[in-house]
């Protein structure tokens, strides 16, 4: 089973000056259709972890093995850390590739200032790209540290240089805290296993960003916000009115009274 996590932030209505982070989910399991999540991890008072309830109901009669793909940010591996604990967690490659892209622009901006140091820049990108493609984290987080060390001490007439020191000591940051994570990308790609976390961006935009960072950017408290994402999740993998009837089994008994047609509707 496949889950993919990522972060959105929404306005905060007690200080409109500030956004809180929501965190939103999907997973996709073999035999069944995708599953959604959605919470406020500060309001998340559920006994049971909701991430492992959510994948608890699709689990077939054997126990699958779950691998997670996030952006590696510290709140969802902390998130992925206490909901599934042992879990494969991978990180998103995606978000990898971002990053050295952003480096590669400036070190084109830094070509007409010192081509040799511009084009050095990008070929030590292009071997720390290679490695982490092949899942060598070790060796590519060493050469990341290496490259944002030299970076810092390069002196030369660029007109952004704090940019580029701190993108490349992000990357190295970035790779020592999801070593780990780092999966051998080639092998996984060849298998025809995802190693991006592109199909939660549809769970991003669905649950969080129509209803609260859209055409309706209102400010929510974060109990508002956090009980209507559990709304959203569970309408949109058609799971609502099973929860309601937990709540009212009421409900059920009437369903079976009703002409089909309107207990359908």
């Amino acid at each position: 089973m496949l889950v993919g996590s990522d972060g959105g932030y929404v306005r905060n209505w007690h200080d409109n000056k500030r956004n809180f982070e929501v965190l939103v989910g999907k997973s996709l399991p073999e035999n069944s259709g995708p599953r959604y999540f959605g919470l406020v991890q500060s309001q998340d008072g559920t006994p049971t972890p909701r991430l492992a309830e959510v994948l608890h109901l699709q689990e077939p009669p054997i126990k699958p093995a779950i691998t997670v793909l996030t952006d590696g940010g510290d709140s969802v591996r902390a998130f992925v850390a206490e909901q599934l604990p042992g879990t494969a967690h991978h990180l998103d490659w995606f978000h990898v590739a971002m990053r050295l892209t952003g480096l590669s622009q400036y070190a084109a901006g830094l070509a007409p200032y010192n081509p040799v140091e511009a084009v050095a820049v990008q070929n030590r990108l292009d071997r720390i790209k290679w490695r982490l493609w092949h899942g060598n984290a070790g060796e590519a987080l060493t050469r990341a540290q290496e490259l944002a060390e030299d970076v810092a001490a390069l002196d030369t007439g660029y007109p952004k240089p704090t940019r580029l020191v701190k993108t490349a000591a992000s990357l190295a940051t970035d790779l020592e805290n999801n070593a780990a994570a780092i999966p051998d990308y080639g092998e996984r790609g060849r298998n025809g296993d995802r190693i991006s976390t592109a199909f939660v961006e549809s769970a991003v935009n669905v649950v969080v960003s129509r209803r609260f960072a859209k055409k309706q950017q209102m400010p929510w408290s974060r109990t508002g916000a956090h009980r209507l994402l559990q709304t959203r999740a569970q309408t949109r993998d058609g799971t609502l009115r099973k929860t309601f009837i937990t709540w009212s089994p009421a409900m059920a008994i009437n369903d079976h009274q009703l002409p089909a047609a309107e207990a359908v509707a």
